[in-house]
């Protein structure tokens, strides 16, 4: 059986707080009745945004750091890329539905990209390929 109960969890959290991403866009679409793309609806165009950034990075994010916990990454570095992850999807997407811009956005996608490139280079430094 595979063993990676950190990245198990943090794909837990990360799922249910798609949900309201989600519906948020669903609720909007609903409200305004438009169907298909934003209609020129700034607030349905800032949460098809946040919903369609979060569904951009944190899968493959994910991804690498499930790879990382499978190739023997330090308990600390799983636990700080989640949390990096975390904390900057969720300033991404609050910024992003209530505001549109703002210093808190660009910081959560600096959030985002931190553990993005650390699963990446853990899981390039611990590839080896047989010719």
């Amino acid at each position: 059986m595979i063993n990676i109960p950190i990245t198990t969890l943090f794909i837990g959290v990360f799922v249910v707080l798609q949900i309201p991403l989600t519906v948020m866009v669903g609720y909007r679409r609903a409200r305004t009745g438009i169907q298909f793309f934003d209609g020129g609806d700034q607030t349905l165009l800032r949460r098809m945004r946040a919903h369609g950034n979060y569904t951009e990075t944190v899968p493959i994010v994910l991804l690498a750091m499930a790879a990382s916990e499978l190739t023997a990454a330090p308990a600390w570095l799983l636990w700080a890329g989640g949390a990096s992850l975390l904390v900057g999807r969720v300033m991404h997407a609050a910024i992003l539905v209530l505001r549109g811009w703002g210093l808190p956005r660009a910081i959560g996608m600096i959030l985002t990209f931190v553990p993005m490139l650390g699963f990446g280079v853990w899981c390039l430094s611990r590839t080896t390929v047989a010719a």
